[in-house]
Parts: C-alpha cells; sequence; structure tokens
C-alpha cells in the first residue's frame, strides 16, 4: 500500500474514533448502563388510615351564657373547683328588675286590701259581687307579674347547668356580656373524647369501632390511642365534612381543649409484602436480578403512607426499582446506585415525621424504613404519618380547583 493510502486510512480511523468518543460523552447511555435507584420488598405491617383534625372534649359538659345583655357583678374564682347543678357562679346587675319588682309588690299589697274589702261587702248587691270578682282578677294578674319579675331577675343569676367541674371562666366584674358571650364552661372532666372532621369523600370508610391514633406535637413521642364511637349523620355542607366521636382511655395525657391529629385505621395487616409507593407504576413492579431489569405485574392491596401492600409474583427481599422507570424496557441492563439495606426483623415501619419539621404540602418527607418486632408500633408509626398523603392530595386538588 503506497504512503498516501496509509495515511488516508489513518485519518479516517481518527475521525471514527473521535466520532465514536464524541458520541460516548453526548450518549452515554448507548454505552454504560443508566443509573438506578431501589428499594427492597419486606415483609411487614402496613395499615390503610383516614386522616382528620380533632379537639379534646370532655363526653359532658355544658357552656354558661347570661341570657340578658348586662354589667356583671359577681363572678366566682371556681377554674378546676367542683360544682353542683344549680350552684352559683355569678350574677349581671339586677337593680331596675328589683326596683320594678318592690312596685309591683307595692301595688299588690293595695290589689289585695281593696279585695279583701270587696269581699267582705260581695253579698250586699250584684255591683258588690261584680267589683269583687273585677278586684280578684286585678289581684291573681298582680301575682303572676311578680311572679314573672321574679324569674327576670332569677335569669341575671348564671349557675352551673350540671354537677362537674369548672372547666373554664371568662370574663370579668364591670364587664358587659350578653348572650353571645361564653362564661364558664363546666362538665365532669372524665371520660374525655376527641372530636374530629373527616372529609366527607372518605367518611363511607368510618364505622364505630375502628380504632385510631392520634399524634399532637405536645406529646410527640406517644402513640396515643382512640376508639370510634359515634359518627354524626347528617355532615356540615358548608365545610364538606362530618363529624366523628372518638372515645380516649381514662389514662390519656391529652387535656381538655388540645388540638390533635386523628388517624382512623379503615385497613390493616401484620404481615404484608409491601415495597414503596413509588416503587409500582401501571401496576407492576421492575425487579432488578443479576443487573437486569424485570417487569412484573402485581395487584395493590392496602396503600400505606410510605410503603404499599403488593400481591403478585414479588416475595420480600427482592430489590425494586425505587422509584420506577417506565422509560426502560424488560431485560434492560442497568447499574445499581444503592443498595437497600434489609431491615433487621420482619415487621418494618414507616418512621415518623420529626415534630421539628413538619411536612410542606407540596413535599413529603424522606420514606426511612426501620425495624421493628413489635407489629402493632410498626402499625401505629405507619398510622401517625399517614396524613401526608391526604395533605398532598387536598394541596393538589386546590391547585387544579383555582388555577
Amino acid at each position: 500500500m503506497s504512503s498516501r493510502g496509509l495515511v488516508w486510512s489513518g485519518s479516517v480511523l481518527a475521525v471514527l474514533a473521535a466520532a465514536v468518543g464524541g458520541a460516548y460523552l453526548i450518549y452515554p447511555d448507548y454505552f454504560q448502563p443508566p443509573t438506578v435507584t431501589t428499594g427492597v420488598a419486606t415483609l411487614g405491617p402496613v395499615s390503610e388510615a383516614v386522616y382528620g383534625t380533632g379537639t379534646v372534649e370532655p363526653e359532658r359538659w355544658a357552656k354558661v351564657v347570661p341570657l340578658q345583655r348586662r354589667r356583671l357583678v359577681e363572678l366566682c374564682r371556681c377554674e378546676g373547683q367542683a360544682v353542683k347543678v344549680g350552684q352559683v357562679l355569678g350574677r349581671q346587675d339586677d337593680a331596675e328588675e328589683v326596683s320594678a319588682l318592690h312596685e309591683l309588690e307595692i301595688n299588690n299589697e293595695q290589689l289585695a286590701r281593696d279585695l279583701d274589702r270587696a269581699k267582705r261587702d260581695r253579698d250586699k248587691s250584684d255591683a258588690a259581687k261584680t267589683e269583687y270578682e273585677q278586684r280578684s282578677t286585678q289581684f291573681e294578674q298582680s301575682k303572676s307579674r311578680i311572679s314573672a319579675q321574679k324569674a327576670r331577675i332569677d335569669s341575671l343569676v348564671l349557675r352551673a347547668p350540671l354537677d362537674g367541674m369548672v372547666l373554664r371562666r371568662d370574663g370579668e366584674v364591670g364587664e358587659i356580656v350578653g348572650p353571645t358571650d361564653v362564661l364558664f364552661w363546666v362538665g365532669p372532666p372524665a371520660p374525655m373524647q376527641v372530636v374530629a372532621e373527616i372529609n366527607e369523600e372518605e367518611i363511607t370508610r368510618i364505622a364505630v369501632g375502628q380504632k385510631a391514633f392520634l399524634r399532637t406535637e405536645a406529646f410527640s413521642a406517644q402513640a396515643l390511642r382512640a376508639t370510634v364511637s359515634q359518627i354524626t349523620p347528617k355532615g356540615d355542607p358548608t365545610r364538606k365534612t362530618f363529624r366523628v366521636y372518638l372515645l380516649l382511655l381514662r389514662d390519656t395525657p391529652l387535656r381538655i381543649g388540645m388540638t390533635v391529629e386523628v388517624n382512623i385505621i379503615h385497613r390493616e395487616k401484620a404481615a404484608a409484602v409491601v415495597v414503596p409507593a413509588e416503587a409500582v407504576a401501571a401496576n407492576a413492579v421492575q425487579v432488578v436480578s443479576n443487573g437486569k431489569i424485570r417487569r412484573v405485574p402485581v395487584t395493590v392491596g392496602i396503600r400505606g403512607s410510605r410503603n404499599v401492600e403488593i400481591i403478585g409474583n414479588v416475595s420480600k427481599d427482592m430489590t425494586v426499582l425505587s422509584p420506577a422507570r417506565a422509560d426502560l424496557a424488560d431485560g434492560t441492563r442497568v447499574r445499581v446506585e444503592n443498595v437497600a439495606a434489609k431491615p433487621a426483623t420482619d415487621a418494618p415501619a414507616d418512621v415518623t415525621p420529626s415534630p421539628s419539621s413538619s411536612p410542606a404540602p407540596d413535599r413529603e418527607p424522606a420514606a426511612i424504613v426501620t425495624s421493628s418486632a413489635d407489629a402493632d408500633n410498626a402499625v401505629i408509626s405507619s398510622a401517625i404519618s399517614a396524613h401526608v398523603d391526604s395533605v398532598v392530595n387536598d394541596a393538589r386538588r386546590n391547585v387544579g380547583k383555582y388555577r
């Protein structure tokens, strides 16, 4: 071969090498496997919860409000004290009513004397008899007016509506208060309940007897339990919610007036094959075996806040893509970026989000898998964080509604 031919061949090879090198830099996926992240299918508890918010209240209690708008002249210092039904808690100014009662009583005394005189003379003539009847009617009317006035005076006295404890007192002597002002909350301090508001879209999943788990910042490290005791038949069409009552345990640390997050357990399993929720796409998961992916159809069962139950040809300890990659076909060779650690036991659970970092509606906290030998505690932890999905879904609906 001539020297010119050798030079030309070398140039062609150089161009081809440069082209291949450039293609490698621009399209690396054609020359090396794509990088993926994975999760591990585990055997553990999973639960599906309905989220709501509620307030802690006594089972029986009543508000004490004045019937008339008057100035307060007396108010007991009795918060936290036991009271009996009818016990006086406060008084409003009744000077005007007392003065009017005094006039009525003076007039009644005069009517009584006139009636007594007419009674002695009633048999003397028909006119005397008629006068006696008129005097008798006037006297009875006067007594009725006195009784009504006494009732008006008594309505200015604030009394305990039932036996119990003064849970709270508002107002001060000298203030002018009326029917819109609650001055006392009275009732037995125990047993207590949570009055929760549940979205009308989810109320059909709630039933009496279901257990619930509560969360409040005041006791963020404790799993607080409750039981659904009553569901209000009629919902609120304005707020689109139904009221649900949950009975608390007698030894609950919660206090009256606290607000709590409520997670009512709709469905649960103590042992199920679960994978991260983002690993499921189009009713299938992508299993990683020998560096290649394989699509396995599954049926989704209970949906937890972080994990979902899958039913199909997937067993525990299998590695799955998480999140799923719809752009990767079956048989694609992949490079795993992370190697998911296997849990120490067969009861993994979602970790409750830290109280100091509450999730924003547009961002969920990272899914962290931990291990627990106690399946019930795992269900509790899973239920406590179940509200995240509800918050995200509500945010998405609102964005679509007002866009």
